[in-house]
């Protein structure tokens, strides 16, 4: 039994979350830019769709191990960017995204991985003092890697998010506020802005609804 895809067709549909976005109590939206995909099975042609998925990406933790794709294929995860030194909206969000780590601690099919955006400074040994301090349960990864990696991943290619280094702001680095929900087909089903609380609600609202599909 053969498949042949002879045909793409683009789509061009690309929308991000926002706070007022609605969403199904049932089920949750695949987010992203998708394709149609003509494909030929046994002589028939049907379509098929292609949904945005998160680029692969190796990156190492707190602890020195690395996490990679592969590591989160069977779980549904939650993602941001932050850096140890940021002086501005980092802590607001450790403390929602900590609210969240604690809630699912024991939730073996859930991980959180929070990707430093300050690799020069944010060693594994930099990270696992500040997790320790933040009182991370072992469910939270802080991942170092390159910055380019970093970067790209964070963008539209990636977590719908966004981080740069800019000399002109407080810490030196920018970056979004964002929570990406990722399910474990690595499609994105929601993004969050993490300085509320009422949105990290919304996020264990949303992990509860992934995790009773699997």
């Amino acid at each position: 039994m053969s498949f042949q895809i002879f045909k793409i067709l683009p789509l061009g549909i690309l929308f991000l979350a926002s706070c007022g976005q609605q969403r199904d109590d049932k089920d949750l939206p695949i987010m992203g830019e998708k394709e149609i995909v003509s494909m030929v099975k046994d002589g028939k042609t049907f379509n098929d769709t292609i949904y945005h998925s998160i680029p692969e990406f190796r990156f190492v933790d707190q602890d020195s191990v690395w996490i990679s794709n592969e590591d989160v294929a069977d779980k549904i995860y939650l993602a941001d960017f932050f850096f140890t030194r940021c002086p501005t909206i980092c802590p607001l969000l450790a403390r929602n995204m900590l609210t969240i780590a604690k809630e699912f601690e024991n939730e073996e099919r859930l991980v959180i991985l929070s990707h430093t955006i300050d690799a020069k400074h944010d060693t594994p040994a930099v990270l696992k003092d500040y997790a320790t301090k933040l009182g991370a349960p072992s469910n939270w990864h802080f991942l170092n890697g390159p910055q380019e990696a970093v970067y790209h991943i964070a963008g539209k290619e990636g977590y719908f998010s966004y981080a740069e280094e800019n000399p002109d702001i407080p810490g030196g680095f920018d970056h979004s506020g964002a929570f990406t929900l990722v399910d474990t087909n690595g499609h994105v089903r929601g993004v969050y802005d993490g300085t509320r609380e009422d949105e990290a609600k919304k996020a264990i609202a949303d992990i509860r609804k992934l995790l009773a599909q699997f």
